[in-house]
């Protein structure tokens, strides 16, 4: 192979030979460095993307580990909490059972039925509780709902209740406190009993319709119960006279009084004081002469006054009618 260069300045040619095995040769050194070179720079381009890859996998695997563990700390404190209060609501349920127990008895007092008690013992528990632990398995979201459920149907019935037994207990109170049943003058004997006797400005025998309480003149006279006045006035026989209607046809009378406080159409409340002990009218000294009437008959007072520590007025007030 043959190769001419030509210098025009110099106006000259030069030949140069070249055997045909050295050019075939040179190129194909030059062609296997070439794809050597190829080769290398594949590989470091095929290197740095794997690299790049396994950093973007490391990446990710990391956001999604961290991802599950947010999601398992969430989930244990989701059941931490499902587990307090399902133990809030088991001690609810035992106030409950309490309060149930409670309304029975209440239901006695006020006469009137309590609620039929749910079916919540199944699920209960005590206040104070132990033993040892079998079949432990936490309660799910929805019976925990459902329970609760239960719960605030079983407590509207209770309340439901206790309001109509309070009603009760209040009327029954109300009444109680209308029936004569304080001591007119607290501390005092009883001089003369209701009933027979020898009268002491005749010295025969004669009917007694009420109780004597010797006591000094000017001693309080309280109001046997609640009530309304219906009579303030002088009797001749009475003397000074206050009756106090206490309502389902029961009245007591209070006689001989020194001083009357109270007047007619006054309201007075049980134990009020409403006239003072004297001597006035058909008496021999200062004394207070009460009596009970019960649908206009006198009846025995003392056995109201009994009864206000003892008895049961209802009982008492059916013997009389």
């Amino acid at each position: 192979m043959q190769l001419i260069m030509t210098d025009a300045r110099l106006s000259r040619s030069y030949t140069l030979n070249f055997p045909l095995v050295s050019v075939v040769l040179a190129l194909l050194l030059t062609l296997l460095a070439g794809a050597a070179a190829l080769l290398v720079l594949q590989s470091q381009l095929r290197s740095t993307e794997w690299s790049a890859q396994t950093s973007t996998m490391s990446r990710v695997l990391g956001l999604a580990n961290q991802a599950n563990e947010s999601l398992v700390a969430e989930r244990a404190a989701m059941r931490r909490n499902t587990d307090e209060m399902a133990r809030r609501v088991g001690e609810m349920q035992a106030k409950l059972v309490q309060l149930q127990a409670m309304s029975e008895r209440v239901s006695d007092l006020a006469g009137v039925p309590a609620p039929e008690a749910g079916e919540l013992d199944v699920l209960s528990m005590s206040l104070d509780a132990g033993g040892p632990l079998v079949n432990d398995v936490p309660m799910e979201s929805a019976e925990l709902m459902n329970l609760l459920d239960r719960i605030q149907s079983d407590v509207t019935a209770q309340s439901d209740f206790l309001m109509v037994a309070e009603t009760r207990l209040l009327s029954d109170v109300l009444e109680w406190r209308m029936i004569p049943t304080q001591e007119p003058v607290p501390g005092r004997q009883v001089g003369s009993s209701f009933g027979t006797r020898i009268d002491p400005l005749t010295g025969r025998k004669a009917t007694h319709t009420g109780l004597d309480f010797q006591a000094p003149t000017g001693t309080p006279i309280l109001a046997a119960a609640g009530g309304i006045v219906i009579t303030q006035q002088y009797h001749a026989a009475y003397g000074n006279m206050l009756e106090i209607d206490h309502g389902n046809g029961v009245i007591s009378r209070y006689a001989h009084a020194s001083k009357l406080l109270a007047k007619r159409g006054d309201v007075v409340r049980r134990g009020e004081k409403i006239a003072e002990v004297g001597s006035t009218g058909r008496s021999t000294g200062p004394h207070l002469h009460f009596e009970v009437l019960v649908n206009g008959q006198q009846q025995n007072p003392q056995r109201f006054l009994t009864a206000g520590k003892q008895a049961s007025w209802s009982d008492l007030l059916a013997q009389n009618r």
